[in-house]
C-alpha cells in the first residue's frame, strides 16, 4: 500500500526524522491558510499524486506549463498556484498518458538547500534483509543513477539480528561525503528512518531528496513509504490513510473479493489458481506472441460467486480480446470453476475468445459442466496447448 508525501512525512516525523513544517490543503484558500500560518516569504506548493516525478510532470490542460511542484514567494501567488492545480490532471513519467487528478496539495516551508542526496530503505529479497541505498545524486530517479552512474550507489545490507548501527549510518554519511555536524545529523536521522522502518512494517522508505541545508541540518525534502499489505491489520492508523482514488478501480473492486488482481498491458486475460502458475501463464501467452491484460489469482479455495467476479473484472477491461482460464485443482475443485465461469460467460454476453485449461479434482465434471453450456469455450490438454489456441483465436478474431 502507498501513501501521500504528507502523510509519510507525518508518520516519519513521530519517529525522529527531520521534515520541514508543511500542511495539507485542499482549496486555493486553504492553501494560502496554511502557507500564513508557516510564515516566512518562501513555500513550495506539492501536488500530492501516487507518483514520482511530480516536479518535472506537466498537467494535461497546459501541456508547456508549470508541473506540479512549485516554489512561490507570496500568498497570493499559494493560491494562485494552488487554483492551477487542483482539479488538473497531472502526467509523469510514473502515470503514464492518463496522468492522475490533483484533489489535495501539500504547502511546505521553503529551504536553504546547499546539497541533495539520495537515501533509501528497501527489502533486499536476494539477501534477506532490509538494505540502506544511498547516493549523492539526489534529486533524479534511482534506476537512472543505476544506469549512468552505477559507482555513484551506496548499499549496505543491515542483518536484521542487531538492526542498524550507528557505524552503518556514519558509514553511509561518510559515503555521501558528509563532514562535521552533518555526520552526527544524518546519523540520527537514519537511525530514525530505520525504526520507522521496522515499526511501520514499510516494504519502501525512500527519501528523494535528502537535502543538506547551509545551516548543517539534514532533512527529507520528499518522502515516499510503501507497506507490506499482509502487516497492515497490526497498523490500523496507517490503513487508515490508504486512498483509494489513487488506485486502479479493477484493483480496488478484486481486493474487495479476496482476489489478487494486477492490471497488464496486454490483450490476453488470465485466471489462474496460484501465483507461480499465474507467472508461468504469462510467461508462455508471451512465447507465443502475445501479452497479458492482468494477473489475477484466484486463490486455492475460490467459490464459485468469487470466480464469477473475477471473470467480470477480466471482462470490464476494454482491452482484453481473449481469455484464457488455466486452473490445476487441487483444494479448487475443476467443477466449481466450469461453474463460475459458465455463469459469469453468459451473465456478461461473452464475446470475446475463451480458451479454458482444467486439471486435476473433478476434472471430468468441469469439462462436461462446460461442453454442455451451449457456449464457445474451446477446451485445452495442457497449458502450451492452452496459450496457442488463445493467442491463435485471439489474431484470427481481429
Amino acid at each position: 500500500m502507498n501513501i501521500h508525501e504528507y502523510q509519510a512525512k507525518s508518520l516519519l516525523k513521530k519517529f525522529g526524522v527531520a521534515v520541514p513544517r508543511g500542511g495539507v490543503a485542499y482549496t486555493p484558500e486553504e492553501a494560502a491558510a496554511v502557507a500564513r500560518e508557516l510564515g516566512g516569504s518562501l513555500w513550495v506548493v506539492k501536488s500530492q499524486i501516487h507518483a514520482g516525478g511530480r516536479g518535472a510532470g506537466r498537467f494535461q490542460d497546459k501541456p508547456e506549463g508549470k508541473g506540479g511542484v512549485r516554489v512561490v514567494k507570496s500568498l497570493d501567488d499559494v493560491a494562485s498556484n494552488a487554483k492551477e492545480m487542483l482539479g488538473h490532471v497531472l502526467v509523469t513519467k510514473q502515470t503514464g498518458p492518463a496522468g492522475r487528478a490533483v484533489k489535495r496539495l501539500y504547502i511546505e516551508e521553503g529551504c536553504d538547500i546547499k546539497r541533495e542526496l539520495y537515501l533509501s530503505l528497501l527489502i533486499d529479497r536476494a539477501t534477506s534483509r532490509v538494505t540502506v541505498m544511498a547516493s549523492t545524486e539526489g534529486g533524479m530517479e534511482i534506476e537512472e543513477v543505476a544506469h549512468s552512474h552505477p559507482e555513484k550507489i551506496l548499499r549496505v545490507a543491515i542483518d536484521p539480528a542487531t538492526g542498524m548501527q550507528g557505524f552503518h549510518a556514519r558509514r553511509i554519511a561518510f559515503g555521501l561525503g558528509l563532514e562535521g555536524k552533518q555526520i552526527g545529523t544524518a546519523t540520527k536521522f537514519m537511525l530514525a528512518m530505520y525504526e520507522a522502518f521496522i515499526a511501520l512494517d514499510a516494504s519502501v522508505v525512500e527519501i528523494n531528496p535528502l537535502v543538506v541545508t547551509s545551516a548543517g541540518d539534514v532533512l527529507a525534502l520528499d518522502a515516499k513509504m510503501n507497506f507490506d499489505d499482509n502487516a497492515l491489520f497490526r497498523h490500523k492508523d496507517v490503513e487508515e490513510m490508504r486512498d483509494e482514488a489513487e488506485e486502479d478501480p479493477t484493483e480496488v473492486e478484486a481486493a474487495k473479493h479476496a482476489l489478487n488482481y494486477v492490471k497488464l498491458d496486454g490483450n490476453i486475460g488470465c485466471m489462474v489458481n496460484g501465483a507461480g502458475l499465474a507467472m508461468a501463464t504469462m510467461d508462455i501467452i508471451k512465447l507465443y506472441g502475445s501479452a497479458p491484460a492482468n494477473f489475477l489469482d484466484v486463490g486455492g479455495g475460490a467459490t464459485k460467486e468469487r470466480v464469477t467476479t473475477a471473470f467480470k473484472l477480466i471482462m470490464s477491461d476494454p482491452n482484453v480480446e481473449g481469455i484464457l482460464v488455466n486452473i490445476f485443482g487441487g483444494i479448487m475443485r475443476c467443477d466449481v470453476i466450469a461453474e463460475g465461469i459458465v455463469a459469469a460467460a453468459r451473465e456478461v454476453s461473452l464475446h470475446v475468445p475463451l480458451v479454458v485449461r482444467l486439471e486435476g479434482t473433478n476434472v471430468k465434471l468441469g469439462k462436461k459442466i462446460m461442453a454442455e453450456s451451449g457456449l464457445p469455450i474451446l477446451s485445452a490438454d495442457n497449458l502450451a496447448d492452452a496459450a496457442e489456441k488463445i493467442v491463435k483465436a485471439v489474431k484470427e478474431a481481429a
